[in-house]
């Protein structure tokens, strides 16, 4: 590990840069999995700005001299298997157990760009900052997204029954 503020940032953005990697693998069988439309289309929406916030990570590291290469993500594997754990889960309440995934995903997202927005500052990188912000507000805009599906999915939903196991689709 190192003991500069230059060499956590880029240790940072080498972690956010596997982490956003895996997303982009992830994203596809969250969205082949959701049964709502809207979810759907939501998985792939934020596919489409996971490869976009991989480009800016490149940039990121151009800004700063670093050859983009990523570091493992250990947190994000761990994400990225509870959200296999949703995607293959046998109710008709996949949906919210996909949302609640994803939104863990996003928080950690979330917390991981504040961090190294801080970090770019106090290196006096604002051209970093000022990309770093960009995909932070998107993560934030996604978090939101998910809470209000999750609100429209659970309306649907009687809370005190049980919900039946689906059927398990040929092929």
């Amino acid at each position: 590990m190192t003991n500069t503020v230059k060499g956590i940032f880029e240790e940072e953005i080498r972690d956010l840069y596997d982490a956003e990697k895996q997303l982009v693998k992830a994203l596809p069988k969250m969205a082949k999995a959701a049964t709502a439309e809207e979810l759907r289309s939501g998985f792939e929406e934020h596919l489409e700005a996971t490869k976009t916030h991989v480009s800016r990570l490149e940039e990121v590291f151009e800004s700063i001299g670093a050859k983009p290469k990523g570091k493992s993500c250990e947190a994000m594997k761990g994400l990225v298997a509870e959200g296999q754990e949703a995607i293959d889960a046998d109710t008709d309440l996949r949906d919210i157990l996909l949302i609640g995934a994803a939104k863990r995903v996003e928080h950690y997202e979330m917390a991981a760009y504040q961090t190294v927005i801080k970090l770019a500052e106090a290196l006096g990188n604002e051209t970093a900052a000022e990309m770093l912000r960009e995909t932070l507000s998107e993560e934030e805009e996604t978090d939101e997204k998910l809470d209000a599906m999750c609100e429209e999915l659970l309306q649907n939903v009687d809370a005190t029954e049980t919900a039946p196991a689906k059927t398990r689709r040929a092929g």
